[in-house]
Parts: structure tokens; C-alpha cells; sequence
């Protein structure tokens, strides 16, 4: 039977709602450049590119942790 440690899956969950949060704040961002400017701009391109980056690494931490749960589970 697989088992994992109470804090192994809070640090799961946790990791899952960071992704969540991080998309949030992506669509955020991206509506609100949106609404001051629908032709290109240098900066607006910027604040889009780091709020998709920021997601990006959520979900490398994502992966991580799951990466984590899965070696502890394969080393028992």
C-alpha cells in the first residue's frame, strides 16, 4: 500500500495551491495591460512574460514536490 507522511501531502497540496495563486496573478496581470494598451508595447510585453514565468516556476516546484513523492514512496 502506498503511504505518504501527513507532511508530505500538506507540502502537496501547498505546492499545488501555489500554482493556482501564480495563474491568478498571471490573469491579472494580463488583464490589466489589456485594459492600458492593446497595441504592442515593450513593457507590457515584459509584465506578460514575467507573470507566465512565475507560473513556469510554480510549476517546476510543482514537479519537484511531486518528484520528491514519488522517490520516497519508490525507497520504502
Amino acid at each position: 500500500m502506498l503511504s505518504l507522511s501527513g507532511m508530505l501531502i500538506l507540502l502537496i497540496i501547498f505546492a499545488h495551491f501555489i500554482v493556482l495563486i501564480t495563474e491568478l496573478l498571471n490573469s491579472g496581470i494580463e488583464a490589466v495591460v489589456d485594459m492600458f494598451t492593446k497595441e504592442y508595447h515593450e513593457l507590457a510585453k515584459k509584465a506578460k512574460d514575467l507573470g507566465s514565468a512565475a507560473v513556469l516556476l510554480s510549476l517546476a516546484n510543482l514537479t519537484i514536490v511531486w518528484g520528491y513523492a514519488f522517490y520516497s514512496i519508490i525507497l520504502k
